[in-house]
Protein backbone atom coordinates (compact mmCIF):
# COMPACT_ATOMS: atom_id res chain seq x y z
CA UNK A 1 0.00 0.00 0.00
CA UNK A 2 1.25 3.52 -1.20
CA UNK A 3 2.22 5.73 1.95
CA UNK A 4 -0.09 8.60 0.88
CA UNK A 5 -3.11 6.09 1.03
CA UNK A 6 -1.97 4.47 4.47
CA UNK A 7 -1.76 7.75 5.49
CA UNK A 8 -5.17 8.88 4.88
CA UNK A 9 -6.32 5.39 6.26
CA UNK A 10 -4.74 5.97 9.13
CA UNK A 11 -6.65 10.14 9.58
CA UNK A 12 -9.98 8.23 9.41
CA UNK A 13 -9.25 5.37 11.44
CA UNK A 14 -5.83 5.31 13.03
CA UNK A 15 -4.57 1.85 12.07
CA UNK A 16 -2.73 1.18 9.06
CA UNK A 17 -4.22 -2.86 8.03
CA UNK A 18 -5.64 -4.43 5.48
CA UNK A 19 -8.63 -5.33 6.89
CA UNK A 20 -9.31 -1.62 7.99
CA UNK A 21 -8.05 -0.86 4.04
CA UNK A 22 -10.93 -3.32 2.75
CA UNK A 23 -13.78 -2.28 5.96
CA UNK A 24 -13.07 1.51 5.28
CA UNK A 25 -13.02 1.60 1.65
CA UNK A 26 -16.39 -0.18 1.97
CA UNK A 27 -17.90 2.06 4.63
CA UNK A 28 -16.76 5.46 4.29
CA UNK A 29 -17.25 7.42 0.81
CA UNK A 30 -15.00 10.17 1.36
CA UNK A 31 -12.33 7.17 1.81
CA UNK A 32 -13.28 5.07 -1.40
CA UNK A 33 -12.86 8.72 -3.77
CA UNK A 34 -9.60 9.41 -2.12
CA UNK A 35 -8.21 6.46 -2.82
CA UNK A 36 -8.85 6.33 -6.42
CA UNK A 37 -7.98 9.77 -6.66
CA UNK A 38 -4.34 9.05 -4.83
CA UNK A 39 -4.02 5.76 -7.04
CA UNK A 40 -4.97 7.80 -10.50
CA UNK A 41 -2.08 10.18 -9.04
CA UNK A 42 0.45 7.52 -8.46
CA UNK A 43 -0.11 5.79 -11.73
CA UNK A 44 2.17 6.51 -14.80
CA UNK A 45 0.42 7.80 -18.01
CA UNK A 46 0.89 5.52 -20.39
CA UNK A 47 -0.41 2.73 -18.15
CA UNK A 48 -3.83 0.60 -18.51
CA UNK A 49 -4.15 0.46 -14.86
CA UNK A 50 -4.28 4.50 -14.94
CA UNK A 51 -7.03 3.89 -17.75
CA UNK A 52 -9.47 1.84 -15.48
CA UNK A 53 -8.65 3.70 -12.47
CA UNK A 54 -10.05 7.32 -13.73
CA UNK A 55 -12.80 5.54 -14.66
CA UNK A 56 -13.49 5.09 -10.86
CA UNK A 57 -12.29 8.31 -9.64
CA UNK A 58 -14.60 10.03 -12.04
CA UNK A 59 -17.15 8.30 -11.21
CA UNK A 60 -17.02 8.64 -7.66
CA UNK A 61 -15.83 12.42 -8.59
CA UNK A 62 -19.63 12.70 -9.66
CA UNK A 63 -21.63 10.81 -7.30
CA UNK A 64 -20.08 12.43 -4.31
CA UNK A 65 -19.74 15.65 -5.66
CA UNK A 66 -16.03 16.09 -5.26
CA UNK A 67 -14.21 18.28 -7.45
CA UNK A 68 -10.81 17.36 -6.64
CA UNK A 69 -8.98 17.66 -9.96
CA UNK A 70 -5.48 15.39 -10.03
CA UNK A 71 -3.48 18.56 -11.08
CA UNK A 72 -4.16 19.12 -6.84
CA UNK A 73 -1.04 18.86 -4.71
CA UNK A 74 -2.26 17.00 -1.96
CA UNK A 75 -0.18 16.33 1.08
CA UNK A 76 -0.87 12.59 3.55
CA UNK A 77 -3.77 12.21 5.64
CA UNK A 78 -6.00 14.17 3.92
CA UNK A 79 -9.54 13.64 5.77
CA UNK A 80 -13.12 14.24 3.35
CA UNK A 81 -15.78 12.85 6.56
CA UNK A 82 -18.75 14.12 4.54
CA UNK A 83 -18.60 14.64 0.68
CA UNK A 84 -21.09 16.58 -1.27
CA UNK A 85 -20.29 20.06 -2.75
CA UNK A 86 -16.49 20.07 -2.76
CA UNK A 87 -14.92 22.04 -5.17
CA UNK A 88 -11.19 22.47 -5.26
CA UNK A 89 -9.15 24.76 -7.90
CA UNK A 90 -6.26 22.67 -9.99
CA UNK A 91 -3.82 24.63 -8.99
CA UNK A 92 -4.60 24.92 -4.62
CA UNK A 93 -1.77 22.82 -2.52
CA UNK A 94 -3.22 21.49 0.22
CA UNK A 95 -0.83 20.08 2.94
CA UNK A 96 -0.50 17.45 5.43
CA UNK A 97 -3.21 16.08 7.97
CA UNK A 98 -6.28 18.42 6.08
CA UNK A 99 -10.02 17.75 6.65
CA UNK A 100 -12.14 19.47 4.10
CA UNK A 101 -16.09 18.84 4.75
CA UNK A 102 -19.13 19.47 2.62
CA UNK A 103 -19.78 22.52 0.51
CA UNK A 104 -16.10 23.80 0.70
CA UNK A 105 -14.68 25.87 -2.31
CA UNK A 106 -10.82 26.67 -2.86
CA UNK A 107 -10.91 28.25 -5.59
CA UNK A 108 -9.17 31.00 -7.29
CA UNK A 109 -9.50 34.35 -8.35
CA UNK A 110 -9.50 35.58 -12.06
CA UNK A 111 -7.61 39.07 -11.60
CA UNK A 112 -6.72 41.63 -9.16
CA UNK A 113 -3.82 41.30 -6.36
CA UNK A 114 -5.07 37.93 -5.09
CA UNK A 115 -5.19 36.33 -8.80
CA UNK A 116 -4.60 32.38 -8.33
CA UNK A 117 -5.22 29.88 -6.04
CA UNK A 118 -4.48 29.63 -2.17
CA UNK A 119 -1.77 27.36 -0.61
CA UNK A 120 -3.38 25.65 2.51
CA UNK A 121 -0.58 24.40 5.22
CA UNK A 122 -0.88 21.18 7.38
CA UNK A 123 -2.96 20.60 10.23
CA UNK A 124 -6.24 22.16 8.96
CA UNK A 125 -9.61 21.62 9.41
CA UNK A 126 -12.26 23.79 6.71
CA UNK A 127 -15.61 23.74 8.11
CA UNK A 128 -19.04 23.17 5.87
CA UNK A 129 -19.52 26.03 3.45
CA UNK A 130 -16.16 28.20 3.83
CA UNK A 131 -14.78 29.29 1.21
CA UNK A 132 -11.04 30.18 0.48
CA UNK A 133 -10.37 31.85 -2.38
CA UNK A 134 -7.46 33.63 -4.43
CA UNK A 135 -3.60 33.42 -4.30
CA UNK A 136 -3.29 33.47 -0.67
CA UNK A 137 -1.80 31.34 1.92
CA UNK A 138 -3.44 29.29 4.78
CA UNK A 139 -0.63 28.32 8.00
CA UNK A 140 -0.39 25.35 10.07
CA UNK A 141 -2.69 24.35 12.87
CA UNK A 142 -5.58 26.45 11.71
CA UNK A 143 -9.66 26.21 12.16
CA UNK A 144 -11.46 27.85 9.51
CA UNK A 145 -15.40 27.56 11.25
CA UNK A 146 -18.11 26.83 9.15
CA UNK A 147 -19.67 29.53 6.26
CA UNK A 148 -16.62 31.37 6.68
CA UNK A 149 -15.45 33.70 3.64
CA UNK A 150 -11.42 33.73 3.46
CA UNK A 151 -9.68 35.90 1.01
CA UNK A 152 -6.45 37.03 3.42
CA UNK A 153 -3.97 35.21 4.53
CA UNK A 154 -4.10 33.43 7.63
CA UNK A 155 -1.14 32.84 10.00
CA UNK A 156 -0.28 29.72 11.99
CA UNK A 157 -2.44 28.73 14.65
CA UNK A 158 -5.63 30.42 14.22
CA UNK A 159 -8.86 30.05 14.30
CA UNK A 160 -11.10 31.95 11.15
CA UNK A 161 -14.97 32.85 12.28
CA UNK A 162 -16.99 34.89 10.13
CA UNK A 163 -18.03 36.60 6.44
CA UNK A 164 -15.61 38.65 6.48
CA UNK A 165 -13.48 36.39 8.17
CA UNK A 166 -11.64 37.20 11.20
CA UNK A 167 -8.75 36.08 13.14
CA UNK A 168 -8.65 34.57 16.25
CA UNK A 169 -5.42 33.82 17.76
CA UNK A 170 -5.10 30.52 19.39
CA UNK A 171 -2.29 27.77 19.89
CA UNK A 172 -4.74 24.91 19.93
CA UNK A 173 -7.27 26.00 17.14
CA UNK A 174 -7.11 22.48 15.51
CA UNK A 175 -7.31 20.28 19.25
CA UNK A 176 -10.28 17.46 18.74
CA UNK A 177 -10.73 18.58 15.08
CA UNK A 178 -7.58 16.71 13.54
CA UNK A 179 -7.32 13.69 14.99
CA UNK A 180 -5.04 10.56 14.23
CA UNK A 181 -2.50 13.22 12.96
CA UNK A 182 0.43 11.12 10.66
CA UNK A 183 3.22 12.71 11.57
CA UNK A 184 5.76 11.53 8.92
CA UNK A 185 3.03 12.37 6.47
CA UNK A 186 3.33 12.26 2.55
CA UNK A 187 4.40 15.07 0.40
CA UNK A 188 3.44 15.52 -2.71
CA UNK A 189 6.18 16.32 -5.50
Amino acid sequence: MHKSIRNDLYRYTGKEDLKTLISTFWKSPGFRFTFFFRLSQLTTKRSIYRIILKIFYRRYFFRYGIQLPLSVKVGGGLMLPHFGGIVVNSKAKIGNNCNILQGVTIGNAKRGKLKGAPTIGNCVYIGPNALIIGNITIGDNVLIAGNSYVNFDVPSNSIVIGNPGNIISNENATKGYIENIVISAFVPR
